[in-house]
């Protein structure tokens, strides 16, 4: 829409009033001076002051953390906007009338007519207090965490994260090349990291990249950079993360996947520390550790020719092997505990606890996933759980796959010895077992909760 068009258009101030009145947010209008000419309904609910209050008054009136400036004098009462000509996303902490704090999130403007002449301001409030509440909740959370099993992001108390940590103290006192080994999900981007806020090198950038994310051509690009017009895209000269690591470390996440003409190029990177970008060649020096990490064996995909023999004992000066969650089973109450009270707070739903079936059934289960499919599952079962406490029929369905399996195992290894339990047996125990909820007995029997109750049906069993 053009400008004339926008002048030809009638707009009745009360409409705009009515507008500003419906918003979620707070809107306040100033004079030049500072002085409140408006303030809409928004802001009379998170201020607690009503417009008749503060209409003719200085915006200062509202007590805003930002909008105080140190003198001889001691704290003075001083709005910058007006030379400044702009705030943006600015947090601040202001009293209401009652004297509660608030905390906001601003937003202003100067207005100027079109002469270039400040005729006032607006100024937007949005009420974060929930917000920042929560993420002081979540450092409290932190911080209590860190006083007993917390390691630079990293939690578990077990004899095999014990040794971990200590791979992690050690892989840092040097320069050497570190390859992280483990399943994925159990935290090799935190070891790494863990290990580069440790070191020597701490000070410097700490720059990462997912090898299996991106194809031969693009990596080149993101690894080393690349001149302007060197290939279609290229509109400028372009900083690869090679030279934004100088002084630091890159990690390469995933370095099995790395296509063979980038493995040779890395080789020269370690051997010469130096890097030219894509369509130069112009060498150019790197000063970086390479810590990389990989959920692969490195040795097989040796054999297999996928990946070089030179360069993997480029890579693996330093192995750091990281525990999978099977192998740590005394740490799934500290780690259920941990991210239970994280989501709660994220999601803003108070639950408490873990039942003690159902923490049962979380340390038999086997995790692929590991750490990271015990979170999702968590945050499955806290979505569920209409208490305060997440119980067996709030977990997802695969965590019974497992329960299924030692069933079958058992049924297997005693049908070895004799006749394989009747069907009709196997569900009066079941339906025991779990206090004849079928639900759940339905789920440790493999079936479905129809079937469960036709086969009662069938047998006549009493429930």
């Amino acid at each position: 829409m053009n400008t004339s068009m926008k002048k030809n258009i009638p707009i009745d101030p009360k409409f705009l009033l009515n507008v500003f009145d419906t918003m979620r947010d707070g809107l306040m209008i100033m004079d030049p001076e500072g002085t409140i000419l408006y303030f809409n309904r928004a802001a009379e609910k998170i201020t607690e002051f009503r417009q008749e209050e503060v209409y003719g008054k200085p915006c200062t009136i509202l007590d805003s953390d930002t909008c105080v400036i140190l003198t001889e004098s001691g704290r003075q009462k001083y709005c910058s906007l007006f030379e400044d000509g702009a705030v943006h996303d600015r947090r601040c902490r202001i009293k209401t009338k009652s004297g509660r704090t608030v905390y906001l999130l601003k937003n202003a403007v100067v207005l100027k007519d079109d002469n270039d002449r400040v005729i006032g301001a607006v100024e937007n409030i949005t009420d974060i207090t929930s917000l920042y509440m929560k993420e002081l909740e979540l450092e409290e959370l932190k911080q209590e965490m860190r006083k007993y099993y917390w390691f630079m992001g990293l939690l578990g108390n077990s004899p095999a994260m014990q040794i971990l940590f200590d791979k992690i103290r050690n892989a840092a006192t040097s320069d050497a090349p570190v390859l992280i080994c483990g399943e994925s999900g159990t935290g090799k981007e935190l070891v790494a990291s863990a290990i580069h806020q440790l070191s020597s090198r701490k000070n410097g950038p700490f720059v990462k990249m997912n090898c299996a994310s991106l194809n031969e051509y693009l990596m080149e690009s993101e690894l080393f950079g690349h001149r302007k017009g060197s290939f279609t895209g290229a509109i400028s000269d372009r900083q690869g993360r090679f030279e934004a690591a100088h002084k630091g470390s890159i990690f390469l996440d995933e370095i099995g996947d790395m296509p063979q003409t980038m493995q040779v190029k890395l080789l020269r990177v370690l051997e010469e520390k130096v890097i030219e970008r894509v369509g130069e060649h112009k060498p150019r020096k790197v000063d970086i550790r390479l810590i990389s990490a990989t959920h692969q064996d490195l040795n097989e995909l040796v054999s297999n020719g996928r990946f070089r023999h030179d360069l993997m004992y480029r890579v693996n000066t330093i192995i750091v092997q990281v525990p999978p969650l099977r192998q740590r089973q005394d740490d799934i109450s500290l780690l259920v505990a941990h991210y239970l009270k994280k989501i709660s707070i994220t999601n803003d739903k108070e639950i408490k606890r873990v039942s003690s079936p159902a923490l049962d059934i979380l340390e038999r289960y086997h995790w692929p996933g590991n750490v990271r499919q015990l979170t999702n599952a968590l945050e499955h079962a806290a979505v569920t759980c209409k208490t305060d406490t997440i119980d067996v029929s709030d977990l997802p369905d695969y965590l019974f796959e497992r329960e299924r399996e030692m069933e079958r195992e058992r049924e297997e290894k005693a049908a070895e010895t004799s006749e394989q339990v009747p069907e009709r047996d196997r569900i009066v125990a079941a339906l025991g077992k779990f206090k004849n909820n079928r639900t759940l007995a339905a789920k440790h029997l493999g079936m479905s909760r129809v079937t469960l109750w036709k086969r009662i049906k069938d047998y006549d069993i009493t429930v």
